[in-house]
Order: structure tokens, then C-alpha cells, then sequence
């Protein structure tokens, strides 16, 4: 038996999170180190609930320390390979694909060994 391939559908590009804003859901406050936080993403930007993975641009800002974020479907095991690699004080972006758990949350997970970092994350498009 074979499982289906998931199909591509476009959105409008839109910011999901962005933790400088002031703190909720999808805003503030930055993320911890060595903390986990997770963000229900379905039902915002045209993220339909049939989601299953999005295709998204990772930014961070302000990192006070060298380290990585991890992306992952909430829920699931840490994946050991990162998201974005970085240094104290740098500003970097990258292009991924994250997973989504059943409920529509995606997981990041701040790798560094104190301190805090912003996280921005924007879709253009999700697989289902």
C-alpha cells in the first residue's frame, strides 16, 4: 500500500509569527533557550485546517547567543537535524518546509546556551 503525495497550494505571502510584536498567541514574547513553543498556524493567513505542512521563510533577529532553532509538527520528536544556524547578534533567514501535528501546530525549539532570540516566520504556501 501506498501513501498519496500531498499537493501544493500558493497563498498570498503573510507573517505567521513574529515575536517582537507584543506578547499572544503568534507574537511576543522571544524565544527562551533551550525552551520549546508552539504555534497553532490552520485558520490564520488562509492556512486551511487540511493543512499538513507549510512552505514558510524562517527569520530570526537578536539572537544573544551562537545557536539553531528546530522546526517540527507540535508533539512530535525533536528533529536532530536545525532549522537556521546562527550567531550572537546576527539577523538570518532561511527557506523550509514545516511540518504541522493533526491540530494544525508547528513546534520550535530555541538551541542555544542562554538567553533569547526573535523568531519571524511567513507562508507562502501549504501542502495537503
Amino acid at each position: 500500500m501506498t501513501t498519496p503525495g500531498l499537493d501544493f497550494y500558493t497563498v498570498t505571502p503573510c507573517r505567521l509569527v513574529d515575536t517582537r510584536r507584543p506578547d499572544d498567541d503568534l507574537g511576543g514574547p522571544a524565544l527562551v533557550a533551550g525552551g520549546d513553543r508552539s504555534f497553532t498556524l490552520v485558520g490564520t493567513c488562509a492556512v486551511p485546517p487540511e493543512a499538513r505542512a507549510l512552505s514558510v521563510n524562517v527569520t530570526l533577529t537578536s539572537p544573544t547567543a551562537r545557536g539553531n532553532l528546530r522546526l517540527c509538527p507540535a508533539g512530535s520528536p525533536l528533529p536532530t537535524t536545525s532549522t537556521i544556524n546562527y550567531s550572537a547578534g546576527q539577523t538570518r533567514a532561511n527557506n523550509a518546509i514545516g511540518g504541522l501535528s493533526t491540530d494544525g501546530r508547528l513546534s520550535v525549539r530555541c538551541t542555544q546556551p542562554g538567553g533569547t532570540v526573535h523568531f519571524v516566520l511567513d507562508v507562502n504556501g501549504y501542502l495537503r
